[in-house]
């Protein structure tokens, strides 16, 4: 299954057709492989849902790859900080945000390449598999409008009481910003319990995000993956 390299790395688990996963705890702080789990499988929507329940998201897509990093980067939603200058730009109203109008769009915004991003893990690949999750009631936008143009959002998977945060992008100033301050007070509203974002970022420090033990992230996730939680209500049953 796993086994030592160099005396830190684990080579990580090959997957089969099975659906499945090792447990994470068991993928390397260090070296070579440190934070992957697995490589194999595919991207369907019970192996992506099996994932992130398990504590598991993927990164690539050929081959896929499987990863529990350690330390965990998550938002508190009681920690959130709201800068005085973010603060007057949700007071003004200058952005109208919706919640799932555009969920591809979305991904294909984060998948553009932006200022100091070249490139993107997010290939048609995971378009198509994070939009077949959409379509099951799964993964979920908040999009950020300047008139009739997309100027930002940010998109996720929720599972009970997890929202787990893919990737957000802006056209405008702090469009991004407005959409990840109307998630976590939509994520706070409906009870959700646990907000992750993977690894941390300059932007999402700033913000407030911390970063926990990978062993401390997954005794939250299992309270949290239970909790009857439902991210829209008011366009798909819970």
């Amino acid at each position: 299954m796993l086994a030592s390299v160099d005396g830190m790395s684990k080579v990580p688990t090959f997957l089969s057709s099975e659906l499945w996963f090792p447990d994470p705890r068991t993928a390397a702080r260090s070296g070579r492989f440190a934070g992957m789990v697995a490589l194999g499988g595919d991207l369907s929507v019970p192996r992506l849902l099996l994932a992130y329940r398990s504590g598991i998201f993927p990164w690539t897509a050929e081959p896929v790859t499987w990863w529990s990093p350690d330390p965990r980067g998550i938002f508190e939603l009681d920690g959130f900080h709201v800068s005085r200058s973010l603060a007057r730009v949700l007071r003004s109203g200058r952005f109208r945000v919706t919640v799932n109008r555009a969920f591809r769009q979305v991904m294909a915004g984060c998948a553009a390449p932006g200022p100091g991003r070249e490139g993107t893990w997010i290939s048609p690949e995971f378009i198509e598999a994070y939009t077949r999750l959409h379509a099951a009631g799964h993964a979920h936008s908040l999009e950020c409008w300047l008139g009739d143009k997309l100027a930002g959002g940010i998109y996720g998977v929720a599972v009970g009481g997890l929202f787990a945060g893919e990737s957000m992008f802006h056209r405008a100033s702090d469009a991004s910003k407005v959409a990840l301050a109307h998630l976590v007070e939509r994520l706070r509203a409906r009870g959700f319990a646990l907000f992750d974002i993977q690894m941390l970022t300059p932007i999402t420090r700033q913000l407030g995000a911390v970063a926990i033990s990978r062993t401390a992230y997954l005794d939250r996730l299992a309270a949290a993956v239970v909790l009857p939680c439902s991210f829209d209500p008011e366009t798909r049953p819970v």
